[in-house]
């Protein structure tokens, strides 16, 4: 109830003792103060009901009895003024009496109005409530009966399978009605179902309408509200129907149902005469018709069953985001807010919406705060905890935090649920969305290493991994997210990969199955220090993963011990440490080809063991974070075959120095390199010009970076190159302008740079720049007029007039808007 219900129920009371005094004191005003007490001792009650009755009003009756209060507000100032008035005022006191039969008539007006209509529409709505709920227990008995009817005794004649088979109905039916009552969830809830009846009652022109969100995230609960609403079912004149689609449906028959539903004829049994959903033509009569989709799996089922007759409009409910031709609108449905998800979790738990009186609070909050807002994983946890003891309320609560079940039920019930998400997809999206368990839980995943796992892995190509990722983000198993800073081309640092907790706990459960030496993935989640003794059990024979991932604190030479991973293509080492042993057992990884380190500690991690590296022939992909970046052995080529390397908040020291290392010799075949928040680097190393297979160079957020080599344009091959937030580069080596083949050039944040080459007009294949925020460019050269490919340009407000002005045909001019976002620095 609003907190303006309650105001008005304390005004009225106050107001009616006032009026009391006035009609005993003032002649003129006696007639409307006594009018005003017989309507405001009659309104009373019914305030203090709503008051205390806890239910929610819908808006247009919360906004009249806003209204009421405030007019109320006003009657007693008004009063207040009257009891003060002077006998011999005699003007003042006529004004007074108008004011008052004024606020009497507005009071009368409500009673015999909007009074008159609530209690109509009380009495509706109960009868609509009750026949509903006769209308489920109805269903659910005959559901029960026909389940009864089919049961078959066994040969024998004994029953024995009957009293398992009830209990599992009346398991189902059970869980059907707490499903249908599911409540609780919050003002996000109220808010989703405002947006959706916009899109179902206020728009004409969507014809087909979504709900879309994670497995458990309350999508069906919404729909069901929907269809329950009052205002909906008035619009559609009750013609208003729920269906349940599933995986495998009966299309055929789920046709023929919708029919039956908006012609009001009866289809069953005439499965040889398929309704055509084009006769909107032969119908003349419009008839306005709800029908809501529940559980729609599949692009091709969905299509048969949208119906395009007029006034039929089509709610779909879905994991999966269609393609907006398909639905005109969707509303992605949210997770719970910390507010909302604690009372959904006491109701669950406690059986109330707030923690109760002397329970822990902290403890109860840490529990709540691993379900991170996901509906189905508050209520099944929180249904697994009640009435359990403290300790195992802590021993819950740690078996979360290290992304494990609290009991085998919670497990079942929660992941086999979440399970469903992934039984429709391809065997190698599958097989992508499974590698996600690799990575540490609540940390975002650089695309890149994404993108390189996945090329590596599933014999695919970096267009389709990222099709694949967008496949994946429409279905709600994971979420992109884009550095609002980044340009066009976006690299590791710019776009993201972040995971729910359930669905990564699935990943893990999936990838867990089976013998441990015959899985694909070798998955260890967070350990403070050592490995899996079900691991060391089985070192006797050779572990066929093609992926392993290894999650530790401190490592030392004595925690490591050998392991034959003769198949592992791809090895993952997260760990939190200022030092680190490499294990001996990637001597046994002959077929790696990405090599993925990274450092969660505060500081930069040393690394020992590096002899391990030198075997490493089959390597394409290296990923270094915050890792001191050792000096690679000179005296072979390890690397002969790596095209990717990434230096991700790494200290660089004197690795790269040219009188230390000779980058063509070491990374023959390099040709990606990307360097970011590398703090002291100051400039390349020369030697970085005579890598003529690179094409691509990005060295980004380096704010020691002086200068670039002279010698840069020698980089016949390069495309992309990124100097991104280099604030202490004053200017671009004029060999820049070789680069025949670039084609996109971020300079954006290099906020001391001080003009663009002159001969900049020699980039012939450039098509798009990046230099938002260098105040210091402030003309362009004239050679600028040269670059006849260019068709986008980012840069700020002063510098676009400059560009409009330069004639290059079909050249557009996007002035940036300053970003300062921090959201970045979370990581």
């Amino acid at each position: 109830m609003a907190v303006t219900d309650f105001f008005a129920g304390e005004i009225a009371t106050e107001l009616l003792k006032v009026l009391v005094e006035i009609a005993r004191k003032s002649a003129l005003c006696k007639a409307s103060a006594e009018q005003l007490i017989s309507s405001i001792q009659v309104l009373l009650p019914v305030i203090q009901e709503i008051k205390y009755s806890g239910v929610e009003l819908p808006p247009e009756r919360q906004r009249q009895l806003d209204g009421l209060s405030e007019t109320l507000r006003t009657g007693l100032e008004l009063a207040a003024k009257v009891r003060a008035c002077r006998r011999w005022n005699v003007y003042k006191n006529f004004q007074m009496v108008r004011k008052m039969e004024k606020l009497e008539k507005t009071v009368s007006r409500f009673l015999k109005g909007p009074m008159q209509a609530h209690v109509l529409a009380d009495v509706h709505h109960l009868r609509f409530e009750s026949a509903e709920r006769f209308d489920r227990l109805e269903g659910s008995a005959r559901r029960l009966e026909q389940r009864l009817g089919s049961l078959k005794i066994g040969a024998s004649g004994e029953g024995s399978g009957c009293g398992w088979w009830l209990e599992e109905a009346a398991k189902r039916v059970e869980g059907e009605r707490c499903e249908d009552s599911l409540e609780n969830l919050g003002r996000g809830i109220v808010l989703a179902k405002r947006k959706v009846k916009e899109m179902v009652i206020g728009r004409d022109d969507l014809k087909v309408v979504g709900i879309c969100g994670i497995g458990g995230s309350g999508k069906t609960t919404l729909a069901r509200e929907i269809s329950r609403d009052n205002e909906v079912r008035s619009y559609f004149n009750s013609k208003v129907f729920f269906l349940t689609v599933s995986q495998s449906p009966d299309v055929e028959h789920l046709r023929l149902k919708i029919w039956g539903m908006i012609t009001g004829h009866n289809m069953d049994g005439s499965s040889d005469v398929i309704p055509q959903w084009m006769l909107q033509h032969e119908l003349r009569v419009v008839v306005k018709t709800l029908v809501i989709l529940d559980d729609v799996w599949s692009l091709p089922v969905l299509e048969q069953l949208i119906c395009r007759i007029p006034g039929c409009k089509t709610l779909v409910v879905s994991r999966f985001k269609f393609s907006p031709s398909i639905i005109n609108c969707t509303y992605e449905l949210e997770l719970l807010k910390e507010e909302e998800a604690l009372s959904l979790f006491c109701n669950s738990a406690f059986g109330q919406k707030s923690i109760p009186l002397g329970a822990n609070q902290k403890l109860i909050n840490q529990v709540v705060d691993e379900c991170k807002g996901l509906p189905l994983a508050i209520k099944v946890i929180g249904a697994s905890l009640r009435d359990q003891t403290e300790m195992f309320w802590m021993s819950a609560k740690n078996r979360l935090s290290r992304s494990q079940p609290i009991c085998e039920s919670h497990e079942i019930r929660l992941l086999e649920r979440m399970k469903l998400s992934t039984d429709y997809l391809s065997e190698k999206v599958r097989e992508c969305f499974l590698d996600l368990g690799s990575f540490p839980e609540d940390k975002r995943i650089p695309l890149d290493i994404l993108i390189s796992i996945w090329v590596e892995l599933h014999d695919i190509d970096a267009a389709e991994a990222f099709a694949i990722l967008v496949e994946l983000a429409d279905k709600n198993l994971l979420t992109l997210v884009k550095d609002s800073r980044s340009g066009e081309y976006s690299s590791y640092y710019d776009i993201c990969v972040s995971q729910h907790d359930v669905l990564r706990d699935l990943a893990l459960h999936l990838s867990n199955c089976g013998t441990i030496n015959q899985r694909r993935r070798l998955l260890m989640p967070r350990r403070e220090n050592g490995i899996p003794k079900e691991w060391e059990r089985n070192i006797d024979k050779p572990f066929d993963a093609q992926l392993v991932s290894v999650h530790t604190g401190e490592m030392r030479e004595m925690d490591w011990f050998c392991m034959e991973c003769p198949k592992a293509e791809v090895l993952i080492l997260n760990f939190s440490s200022s030092e680190y042993f490499l294990p001996s057992f990637i001597e046994n990884m002959p077929k790696l080809r990405a090599l993925v380190l990274i450092n969660h500690s505060t500081s930069n991690a040393i690394l020992h063991n590096l002899s391990v590296l030198t075997n490493l022939s089959n390597l394409t992909s290296i990923w270094f974070e915050k890792i001191s970046v050792p000096q690679f052995p000179q005296t072979t080529i390890p690397f002969k075959n790596l095209q990717k390397m990434s230096l991700v908040l790494c200290k660089i020291n004197n690795s790269l120095d040219l009188s230390v290392v000779d980058l063509p010799h070491l990374f023959p075949r390099l040709s990606e390199l990307t360097i970011d928040h590398c703090v002291d680097l100051s400039e390349l190393p020369p030697s970085i010009c005579q890598m003529h297979r690179l094409t691509s160079l990005s060295v980004t957020n380096c704010h020691s970076l002086h200068e670039l080599p002279s010698n840069l344009g020698k980089l016949t091959s390069l495309q992309i190159l990124r100097i991104y937030a280099s604030p202490s580069l004053r200017k671009l080596p004029p060999g820049i302008c070789s680069l025949v083949l670039l084609e996109y050039l971020d300079i954006s944040q290099c906020v001391n740079l001080e003009c663009l080459p002159e001969g900049i007009g020699g980039l012939a294949r450039l098509e798009k720049i990046d230099m938002r925020e260098c105040p210091q460019i402030t003309s362009l050269p004239k050679s600028a007029a040269a670059l006849q490919c260019l068709r986008r340009v980012i840069c700020d407000e002063e510098l676009s007039w400059s560009w409009k002005d330069v004639e290059i045909p079909n050249l557009s001019v996007q002035v940036a808007e300053q970003c300062f976002n921090l959201d970045w620095l979370a990581e």
